[in-house]
């Protein structure tokens, strides 16, 4: 991925450890998560925001897990963004900026304005309009706030363990969530919460892997035209592709429970995952992504 030397966005708030990196942002304060404590509510919140965003287990997020699901193997390393703390925030600097250039001009030719979102850098643990989170709930957008939520330390759990290495892969993750605030500012989100509120859990998980969809599809555009800009390197598609297939339902479900249950998925299978961020990519249209007009 070819990002060194592009325009880096200034919508970074760091709130991690002592405030350094983008020196804007300021140190977070440190706020203890107990289950059934103080900011139990908030992180069943984030909990359950996560398991619908990014497949991350909420019993392991509130201490409930009994361990059934299992642990991921461990993967042999690949390339990504690794360096100095440096050169990873310019890199997640870079991939923001981007995204911002690419849903502005789509924005703009829509005679609209794009309302850029922040990206907050933490480590531990993060306070949101959506609740309280520690660093082990991964990647997150929250709409109360309109910010993306990352603790840098989950491109390496990307790698490592979920297997999915590359820069790409990583820039991936961000996109995806940058796919998430477009759903925010179109309305997609407020209609799905409404209607999942009086839906069976079935019916609503179904809701769910719609909205994952689409902003795998989201994320698929921002490559397409991020390869326009001439971004993307030989693999880079591929590794992202890898990233979505390694996070589908089945794929976390088989590998750490060894079952499989359709019934429960609320981000769509690995099979589908690629296919929506491919639409995304190959088409280069907003209307190739919509997962809520027919069959996914």
């Amino acid at each position: 991925m070819r990002w060194q030397g592009r325009r880096q966005s200034s919508n970074i708030e760091d709130r991690r450890g002592g405030g350094g990196g983008f020196g804007g942002g300021g140190g977070g304060m440190r706020i203890p998560i107990r289950a059934g404590g103080g900011g139990g509510i908030g992180l069943i919140i984030i909990a359950l925001v996560l398991w619908l965003g990014f497949g991350i287990n909420p019993l392991a997020l509130l201490g409930m897990d009994d361990g059934s699901g299992g642990s991921y193997q461990t993967t042999q390393q690949g390339p990504g963004v690794e360096g100095t703390a440096d050169q990873t925030d310019d890199f997640v600097a870079t991939v923001l900026a981007e995204t911002e250039d690419s849903w502005g001009r789509r924005f703009q030719a829509a005679g609209e304005t794009y309302p850029k979102p922040t990206l907050v850098l933490f480590d531990d643990q993060v306070r949101s309009a959506c609740g309280t989170a520690g660093a082990a709930v991964g990647p997150f957008y929250c709409p109360n706030d309109q910010k993306l939520y990352l603790d840098l330390n989950f491109f390496r759990q990307l790698k490592n363990q979920l297997g999915a290495p590359g820069d790409f892969a990583q820039a991936y993750v961000i996109a995806h969530e940058v796919g998430h605030h477009i759903q925010n500012l179109t309305g997609v989100l407020q209609r799905t919460n409404r209607q999942r509120q009086g839906a069976s859990q079935a019916d609503g998980n179904a809701i769910s892997v719609r909205v994952e969809l689409q902003a795998d599809c989201y994320a698929g555009i921002w490559a397409h035209d991020a390869k326009g800009n001439d971004i993307v390197e030989q693999g880079d598609i591929d590794e992202a592709l890898n990233a979505a297939g390694q996070i589908g339902d089945d794929t976390l479900q088989r590998r750490g429970q060894g079952v499989v249950v359709p019934d429960s998925f609320t981000h769509g299978t690995s099979a589908q995952r690629q296919e929506w961020f491919r639409r995304g990519y190959d088409s280069g249209k907003v209307a190739a992504c919509d997962t809520f007009g027919g069959g996914i």
